[in-house]
This record gives C-alpha cells, structure tokens and sequence, in this order.
C-alpha cells in the first residue's frame, strides 16, 4: 500500500511539473506570437518608407550636398533592411535608418535651394506621414517587448526560455 502510494504522489508531482511547464512553454509562445504581430503591423511602414529612401537619395546628390558618408550609409541601411529576416535586426536597422533620416532632415537646413526642392518636400512630407504612422503603431509593439522581455526575464520562465531558445528583443526607438 505505501509503495503504491508514493508511486501515486511521484506520478501527481511529474504530471503538475509537466502541466507547468507546458504552461511556460504557452506562455512564451503567446508572448512571442504577439510581438511578430505588432512588428509586422510596423513592418509595412516601415518597408514603405525604406521604399523613399532612394528617391530621397537622388533628390539629395542632385543638390551636390557634401555629406555623403551619410547618404551612403542610409543606402546601406536600406539594403540591410531589405535582406534581414528577424524582426529583431528589423528594428535595430529601422532605429538606425530613422537616426539617419533625421540628420538628412537636419544637413537640408543647411541648403535652402534643396529646401525649395518641391520633390525633396514631398519626399520629406511622406517619410514624416510614415515616420506617424510607425510611432503610433511603435507603442503597442513596445508594449508587447516589454511585456516578452520581462517573461524572458523573470524566474522561474528564465530557465525554461533559456532552454527553449527565448531571447530578450529590441525595442523600437523612433
């Protein structure tokens, strides 16, 4: 009779373990699957707006603006973007690209005639539309980085995130 019984507790104590972790294992999808939703609600702008940056690019040179290093690296950029696959290298290259667009934005000051430029204004008038649009659709991304992150982070889901390859993500920061 006691053997059967503590067969029967190990048996109680495997299982709830194992309803626990499944739990955990729950959890951290839920987590994961709806921080790829808001990304992807982002990635749209955000591929939209990668789209002007050639034609920006053209407007630019054609002024003979000086500051090429930047152009060059905001073509870089695009090109990362482009050929990334994570929504993590997504956002870290969308919060160099908007580093970026901004000092090209800030570098225009310096050339009124690119100012006057009635195709360099429209250029900026929808990179700033999307640039809107991406910061209000960035808090609710945020919101769900934070709350994955924090999971990934706490105890005991540290343990079983580790072990199921779960890692902290970016934020985006435009």
């Amino acid at each position: 009779m006691n053997n059967i019984t503590s067969t029967l507790i190990i048996i109680i104590l495997s299982a709830s373990f194992l309803f626990y972790v499944i739990g955990i294992y729950n959890k951290l999808v839920m987590l994961k699957n709806n921080v790829e939703k808001a990304f992807s609600n982002i990635d749209v702008i955000l591929k939209q707006r990668a789209d002007e940056i050639p034609n920006l690019v053209s407007v630019v040179k054609g002024y003979k603006i000086y500051e090429q290093e930047l152009l060059t690296k905001l073509v870089e950029l695009r090109s990362s973007y482009a050929t990334s696959q994570t929504s993590n290298e997504k956002t870290m290259i969308s919060n160099n690209t908007s580093k970026a667009l901004s000092q090209i934005f800030a570098v225009s000051e310096n050339y009124p005639e690119l100012l006057a430029n009635k195709n360099f204004l429209e250029l900026q008038f929808r990179i700033s539309n999307l640039e809107d649009i991406v910061a209000d659709r960035r808090e609710f991304f945020n919101e769900n980085i934070s709350i994955y992150n924090i999971a990934v982070k706490e105890f005991p889901t540290i343990i079983f995130a580790k072990l199921f390859n779960y890692r902290e993500k970016n934020f985006l920061k435009i």
